[in-house]
């Protein structure tokens, strides 16, 4: 990429280490440099105001007066715009955690790289940077009392949306997932921040879930009448799945609709399956006996047991987007991601990559054999009527 338009910061107490970066920002192409020597001096050139401003500042770890770690947190705390890129001595396993805690602070971190730097661990890392976007002011989604989401999902203002599931090695569309979206009269199209903590805390996440259920199942039934037959996962609550009537209600509605329950998936987050409940997993097992899929949804992310694990009859394994979004530049990430695919494989379950955003990251879970990938890269959530259109686009290039 073009960096001349760039300015950079080099923050190096060593002198030496200090020129050389200098001089091989300038050999990529890099047309203005600024370096200083330690903390205080950096946390300066990145305050608000500064001029001139400061686009990408390559910090080591070891900087006197202040330390890569506290200096972080102040960068932080100013909510620096900056875009940085550590550097230090210690292992890679070490730099990593580096990343984590910038991401914790809220900083924008191109990559963290070991000493010393060369054109080879640098470029790779420049290229991750993208203008920052010019941010328009917008409010957070409103909140909304029980009261109101409850009247919303009376009113039927609450509709499914679908993004699709793709297989990486043929590129065809093979399932969707279920994202619950409100249609406010006056603020328009609303995401689960809105309601799903109001439903939430007063017990009550099975109204948004028999809802979604419904009316998911009657646009799949839509679908198939369009010939397109692609079946559907939907994200249920443990304490829904664990009603005594699920398995009844589900039969039923899958019946109104003339939809077959191998057109349906459940999708559990890792976190229920830590319940020993027999008859909750009863509930699973049957559900599994019946034709329905069941996935394990944002793994990585819980305290699963892998024994436990091993006697779910799931059928997909869906990897958390934290362990899928930078993964091909990040070997700490790559090896828990090729982990997570191991599992699934050496189980024979299918796995699915979440938060799939960017080409590179299309490209690198498909080297690594993982079998679904969805993210916006491949598409936004979408209604069930704007999906023939989207799929008869994709098809031209599968």
């Amino acid at each position: 990429m073009d960096i001349a338009h760039l300015h950079f910061l080099v923050a190096q107490a060593d002198p030496s280490e200090r020129r050389a970066l200098v001089a091989l920002l300038g050999q990529l192409g890099a047309g203005r440099v600024t370096d200083v020597a330690d903390g205080p001096a950096t946390l300066q050139a990145l305050e608000a105001g500064a001029t001139p401003r400061v686009n990408v500042a390559l910090i080591d770890l070891d900087l006197p007066g202040m330390d890569g770690l506290a200096l972080l947190r102040r960068l932080g705390e100013i909510q620096c715009a900056a875009r940085l890129i550590m550097t230090g001595a210690q292992p890679a396993g070490l730099l990593f955690s580096v990343e984590t805690l910038a991401e914790a602070f809220g900083i924008e971190l191109l990559g963290a790289i070991a000493r010393p730097v060369t054109a080879v661990t640098l470029k790779p890392v420049l290229e991750n940077y993208t203008p920052l976007p010019r941010l328009a002011q917008t409010p957070a989604e409103p909140q909304f009392t029980f009261q109101q989401v409850g009247i919303g999902l009376q009113k039927r203002q609450f509709e499914p949306y679908f993004q699709p599931k793709i297989e990486l090695a043929t590129g065809q569309v093979k399932g969707l997932e279920v994202f619950a979206r409100w249609n406010h009269p006056e603020h328009g199209v609303l995401g689960p921040a809105s309601f799903v903590d109001a439903l939430g805390e007063s017990g009550r996440i099975d109204f948004l879930d028999w809802s979604m259920i419904e009316l998911s199942v009657e646009r799949q039934r839509w679908l198939q009448d369009q010939d397109i037959a692609i079946p559907i996962s939907l994200n249920i609550a443990s304490e829904t799945l664990a009603h005594p009537a699920f398995v009844r209600q589900m039969s039923a509605c899958l019946e109104r609709h003339g939809v077959e329950a191998a057109d349906v998936t459940f999708e559990i987050s890792e976190s229920s399956v830590l319940n020993t409940d027999p008859d909750f997993i009863e509930r699973l097992v049957r559900l599994r006996m019946m034709g329905f899929g069941l996935a394990i949804d944002d793994y990585g992310t819980g305290r699963s047991n892998l024994q436990l694990l091993a006697r779910i009859p799931f059928t997909e394994l869906k990897i958390d987007r934290s362990f899928v979004d930078g993964a091909s530049r990040r070997l700490p990430l790559s090896t828990v991601l090729r982990s997570c695919l191991s599992l699934a494989h050496s189980l024979e379950r299918k796995s699915v990559a979440v938060g799939v955003e960017t080409r590179r990251d299309w490209d690198f879970l498909q080297a690594l054999g993982c079998t679904y990938a969805q993210g916006y890269h491949i598409a936004n959530p979408m209604p069930a009527t704007a999906f023939p259109a989207w799929l008869s686009d994709w098809r031209q290039y599968f």
